[in-house]
């Protein structure tokens, strides 16, 4: 008898290709629904591991929907999955039409569209910041004076991931320039900018994820991850570290905001990433939530820390299977990521780590001679790397000591009004 087929929306990307190799290694088929450009985009070793593929246009979901249906039936797929934010909806509707495990499609926009979500919080009673949807300059102003949301404040694109075209405003001289930033941030399948904007009141205190898996609307939370984050407008991350152990009280107090987040997005079948803010007296607020595994290689510090296989669990969840989930490992891991002092020329690289032990990943993404962009979002890193060990305090000191020794080298680039930006040889640190 013959294993269901496993659909995987977009393959592209480390985390897809990971999800990839552990289905084809227990046996079962792997289909790709794609675009043209991103299948042109897949490697050998990605292509080689797809059973089939289907080229549709994830602009049109509703066209998109009924196509990769009727590919899905053909091929006898029993499960279907995705690891890229912009098609968790999508895979929501599909499941439904396939009659296979998936999340509730009527709530499934609440965790893409942030205005939805806002309102999906408000309703359930989550404990978040609070936020305005606004459409133009009129209500941005109105917004801002409002007593609610104050200064700095938080102003963001409904539907960007990443942290592209987030701004933290520290007073209204840069209100409508950051605004006109999440106006041009269009998610990746959109066909245009969207003139909403989202106004959010700005939560102090430290950032974390949590990193769950829902199952049959049962939830299990494998880690708690502390997130290092720039400070200034642009808060771009800079690491991860898990396991994080909080207080029990306050992780008893994060774990029920998160657990209502996930009921309010319609997670009731695969992973969800978390983000929320404690605050210095325990008190927990929820920022976002996505249907997905979480990037950033969270993934992989999940497997070298505690021994769970995401990827497995992944593909048992989406199969309706039960999940191995109990950690079979007491360790720690953290990964650190490289980014540029400004934008230009990359000209040369220096002390990058070298996998050995205790470092199990490194993944470099620029070119020598390249161009590389000062950081604005998490899509502008140039490379990243893991540490691992069984002392939380011995893991964090050796990730710094390691991100202290990369020395990058940047050509000037040209500003917007033409003078030139000195040429930089950069230590980088968190």
């Amino acid at each position: 008898m013959s294993l269901p087929g496993v659909l995987m929306l977009d393959a592209a990307g480390l985390e897809a290709g990971l999800l990839a190799t552990a289905a084809t290694a227990r046996g079962h088929q792997v289909h790709a629904a794609t675009t043209a450009a991103a299948y042109e985009g897949y490697g050998p070793e990605l292509k080689g591991l797809l059973a089939g593929h289907l080229v549709t246009d994830f602009a049109r979901p509703g066209r998109a929907l009924d196509e990769i249906a009727a590919y899905a039936r053909r091929c006898g797929v029993g499960a279907v999955l995705t690891v890229n934010e912009y098609l968790t909806e999508l895979a929501a509707h599909l499941c439904t039409e396939l009659g296979v495990p998936g999340n509730d499609p009527g709530w499934a926009h609440a965790a893409r569209d942030k205005a939805a979500m806002a309102e999906a919080f408000a309703a359930a009673g989550v404990r978040a910041p609070y936020t305005v949807l606004v459409r133009d300059d009129a209500e941005l102003r109105a917004a801002l004076a409002g007593p609610r949301v104050g200064f700095p404040c938080v102003i963001k694109p409904v539907a960007g991931a990443g942290s592209a075209g987030v701004t933290v405003v520290s007073g209204p001289a840069g209100a409508a320039a950051a605004a006109d930033a999440a106006r041009k941030t269009a998610g990746m399948y959109a066909s245009g900018a969207d003139p909403r904007v989202l106004v959010q009141a700005y939560a102090a205190g430290t950032e974390y994820s949590v990193e769950s898996f829902t199952q049959d609307g049962a939830t299990t939370h494998l880690a708690v991850t502390r997130k290092q984050v720039t400070g200034g407008a642009k808060r771009v991350e800079t690491g991860h570290s898990l396991p994080v152990c909080l207080p029990p009280a306050v992780e008893a107090a994060v774990y029920r905001e998160v657990e209502a987040a996930i009921r309010a997005a319609g997670i009731r079948h695969g992973a969800s990433h978390t983000e929320v803010i404690v605050s210095g007296d325990g008190r927990c607020a929820v920022i976002e939530i996505g249907a997905r595994l979480a990037a950033g290689q969270i993934g992989a510090l999940i497997q070298h820390a505690l021994g769970i296989d995401v990827w497995a669990a992944l593909l048992d969840v989406a199969l309706g299977r039960p999940a191995a989930l109990t950690p079979s490992a007491h360790g720690y891991a953290a990964v650190r990521f490289v980014t540029s002092p400004h934008t230009g020329r990359l000209t040369s690289l220096y002390g990058f780590p070298r996998r050995g032990p205790g470092v199990p990943f490194v993944r470099w993404r620029a070119a020598i001679g390249g161009l590389v962009r000062e950081p604005g979002a998490n899509g502008h890193r140039l490379g990243s790397f893991v540490v691992t060990g069984l002392d939380a305090d011995e893991v964090e000191e050796r990730a710094d000591a390691l991100l202290r020794r990369v020395r990058i080298r940047v050509e000037p680039a040209l500003e917007n009004n033409g003078q030139v930006r000195p040429a930089s040889t950069s230590a980088i640190a968190p």
